[in-house]
């Protein structure tokens, strides 16, 4: 049986986007992916330096904007 996600803490900070974030609850989930794109998003991740979940968290807000929008209509 799998247990609800729950709460992981946002660290504060100083930039307001950031700081709205905090204000936020956030939860852990789990998702399957193949293989070759976890290992292209792995190398996006390491040659930009930018975080395997912060990309993550773009292409959901992507991809409910597109949704939303389609709603729209």
């Amino acid at each position: 049986m799998h247990d609800a996600p729950m709460a992981v803490p946002v660290a504060e900070s100083s930039e307001p986007e950031l700081m709205a974030k905090a204000d936020r609850e956030v939860v852990s989930t789990h998702v399957l992916v193949e293989q070759e794109k976890v290992e292209k998003l792995r190398e996006l991740s390491k040659r930009t330096r930018i975080a395997q979940s912060e990309y993550l968290r773009e292409a959901v807000d992507d991809l409910l904007t597109k949704y939303d929008r389609k709603e729209e209509d």
